[in-house]
């Protein structure tokens, strides 16, 4: 049973990667390891899993069906050593998340105190990163979850959505607009905007945004960092269009000015990603539902400020 278990991760490694390097780096396997094994699988249910080509191996029609079959197995293994741990008293206490800078800035520290108090013999990794780096590492099985803006390749993972945050106009006080104020980019006249990378998940809405409402933009500026971005913007007259869920530490207006977006609004949805092929152990668990509660108190005051402002 071992022995099959062991072939069914190394497909599942294989199909995700899409190559056996991959699949191999990941198993700490030799590629010729990898690749010897999976024609053996093959052999055995007489029926080619994949196609190869330089580089890359492509899933047939029987690979994609044979990976969905694999991913319930795993999972139902992991379900049930877990289950066996706990008779046992002996549940994993090491924990590793992920989570986007849109949820570090206001919403973590809540949550982690409740978590911590709660668990204090969970050793708790959070990683922040961006959405193709935690998802990749949350396809690898390095991080029990991770909380991203969007999915691109969906293989090895399970979403769900998490919670959905408005967007907001950011400046520095020295723009002068109105704290809060609902504003329409339109009629600002061209932007000097800070905006992410192309390899951030939340570029791509945003400059669908500019185009689609006929917004001018003199300049653009690529930052992928949160907290340079905010420093940036309250120093200079560029503006940036953030998640509000990170701004509410902002909304006094002590140093920054938060406008809502008018005509049209814009939102960011956030996805829970976790491993396809195993169930959450209790204790990530126990972190989202801190999480969620951080994040409801979070949108919960960003919207009663907002209303309170119009």
């Amino acid at each position: 049973m071992a022995a099959v278990l062991r072939e069914i991760e190394l497909f599942v490694a294989a199909y995700e990667a899409q190559s056996f390097t991959g699949a191999a780096r990941r198993e700490n396997l030799t590629q010729s390891g990898v690749s010897q094994r999976i024609r053996k699988i093959e052999t055995r249910l007489g029926v080619d899993l994949f196609v190869r080509e330089p580089g890359v191996v492509k899933p047939t029609p029987a690979g994609h069906a044979y990976y969905r079959h694999c991913l319930d197995v795993l999972k139902t293994h992991a379900g049930a050593e877990l289950a066996m741990r706990r008779f046992a008293g002996s549940v994993p206490d090491e924990l590793v998340v992920g989570l986007m800078p849109t949820m570090t800035r206001a919403t973590l520290a809540p949550a982690l105190d409740e978590f911590i108090r709660a668990h204090p013999n969970v050793a708790l990794q959070v990683i922040e990163g961006y959405s193709g780096e935690l998802t990749e590492r949350v396809r690898t099985g390095e991080l029990a979850f991770a909380i991203v803006p969007a999915v691109a390749d969906s293989r090895g993972i399970r979403g769900s959505h998490f919670a959905t945050s408005p967007e907001l106009l950011v400046s520095a006080n020295a723009s002068r607009l109105p704290h809060l104020a609902p504003m329409r980019l339109a009629e600002l006249g061209p932007l000097k905007i800070v905006v992410p990378t192309a390899r951030n998940a939340r570029r791509q809405r945003i400059e669908t945004y500019l185009t689609c409402n006929d917004i001018a933009v003199q300049a653009r500026l690529e930052i992928d960092t949160m907290f340079g971005t905010l420093d940036f913007v309250a120093r200079s007259d560029w503006v940036a269009i953030l998640p509000g869920i990170m701004m509410v530490p902002d909304l006094p207006g002590n140093g920054l000015r938060i406008n809502t977006l008018l005509d049209p609004a814009l939102s960011l949805d956030l996805i829970l990603i976790e491993p396809a092929r195993r169930p959450l152990p209790p204790a990530a668990e126990a972190l989202l539902a801190a999480l969620r509660r951080s994040v409801k108190k979070m949108l919960t005051q960003l919207r009663s400020k907002l209303q309170r402002s119009r």
